[in-house]
């Protein structure tokens, strides 16, 4: 066998002998099958992007939306004030914000934004397609 390492960009030698050729051939079809199935788009991802199926587990998503929102925000407004001695102006401000967030993020829930790519909905996306043709 060549020991001699190869260059890059050159061509790889040809296989010596019948096994050799199987076991490549073996292999490249391993590897095209491998990459078919990385191609196709996964269970879970799948799943991540369809609405929730029942009632409880939307609520449940509404009052982690709204509460994590104001969460945030208090905590981020009570960190400022603490640093800058401004008790408790800026995290009355933090914890308006807050809950700007947490209700923007409810509407976009119940909207259908949440379930889409770039915040539209399927039949939104579909609308610009047929407005772009016409």
């Amino acid at each position: 066998m060549n020991t001699q390492p190869e260059k890059p960009g050159s061509t790889p030698p040809a296989p010596k002998n019948l096994e050799e050729k199987q076991s490549l051939e073996d292999l490249d079809r391993r590897v095209r099958e491998l990459r078919e199935e990385r191609r196709k788009p996964s269970k879970l991802s799948m799943n991540i992007k369809a609405p929730p199926s029942n009632v409880l587990g939307l609520a449940f998503r509404v009052a982690v939306e709204l509460v994590s929102a104001l969460v945030v925000g208090a905590i981020i407004g009570w960190s400022l004030d603490y640093w800058l001695d401004t008790r408790p102006w800026i995290m009355l401000v933090f914890v308006v914000l807050g809950a700007a967030a947490g209700i923007l993020n409810v509407y976009r829930l119940a909207s259908g934004f949440a379930y889409a790519a770039n915040y539209q909905t399927a039949d939104e996306k579909d609308q610009e397609h047929r407005d772009s043709d016409l």
